[in-house]
């Protein structure tokens, strides 16, 4: 079966500095697949150059078998792939309700003419339904710059869901949460991404969460990809202990075992 994506030979340099070595990896549809590494591994710049923010030195990214190397980031969205930032990218003096209205008029068509209203049915309905999965209806006529952060994340995601993606990768979802909200806030959005059915890949460095909702775990350290598999086998690997985590989590993960996959 033809891998969802497909990451073969990636490299990326700036000048002498290597970000990025022979990165190899395969992600098939449904899987929820975890990314780590200490800061400067290299987990960014694989997820930009997937997303088309960075161009690769050389290698070759496929999505859907179809070759998207070095695509800008908008024809790398039409492809059906979309992202969330580690900083929320919203429009801070809108509501909840105007930034996923927003959203959804430019998933509609890369270049709105300003004479179309967004305050159309289609629209004003595909926001309520995601303001709704995603838990903010007590928040839908606040300004997302008086949000708490976690709703901020979950705003920020859906609006890179209005595109009905099939994959999406999540830039460090729970960072800045408080430690009593980021199981709940990540519940949320993985139910939300379920419904959807779409693949995900995320940034993560909380081990717990990585632990919990990661089916498969991508670990990176100076650039290239130290391991991969199954979240409690990488979490427990020597090399990966060593450089990313710092501790032994085995019997963390074996009271917490991850979700294979995303299911209906």
């Amino acid at each position: 079966m033809t891998p969802l994506l497909s990451v073969r030979g990636l490299n990326k340099n700036f000048g002498s500095v290597i970000a990025a070595r022979d990165i190899n990896v395969a992600v098939a549809e449904g899987e929820v697949v975890g990314i780590i590494g200490a800061n400067g591994a290299g987990k960014t710049t694989f997820v930009n150059m997937v997303t088309g923010y960075l161009r690769p030195t050389s290698g070759q990214i496929e999505f859907l078998g179809r070759d998207i190397t070095g695509q800008r980031p908008r024809e790398v969205i039409a492809a059906g792939i979309s992202r969330s930032f580690q900083i929320p990218q919203v429009f801070s003096t809108a509501s909840v309700f105007d930034n996923l209205l927003i959203a959804c008029g430019i998933a509609d068509g890369a270049r709105l003419p300003l004479w179309r209203k967004l305050r159309q049915r289609a629209f004003t309905d595909a926001a309520e339904s995601m303001i709704a999965r995603f838990g903010m209806v007590d928040w839908r006529d606040q300004p997302a710059q008086l949000l708490p952060q976690g709703v901020r994340k979950l705003l920020d995601i859906a609006m890179a869901l209005v595109r009905h993606p099939r994959l999406l990768l999540l830039d460090e979802p729970t960072s800045g949460i408080s430690v009593e909200e980021k199981f709940s806030i990540m519940d949320v959005i993985m139910e939300a991404l379920r419904r959807e059915r779409v693949t995900v890949m995320f940034i993560e460095h909380d081990m717990d969460i990585v632990g919990r909702y990661a089916g498969r775990v991508l670990a990176f350290a100076d650039g290239t990809l130290l391991a991969e598999g199954d979240a409690e086998t990488v979490l427990n690997d020597p090399q990966v202990q060593r450089y990313v985590t710092g501790e032994r989590l085995g019997q963390r993960t074996a009271r917490e075992p991850p979700a294979s996959e995303i299911r209906a």
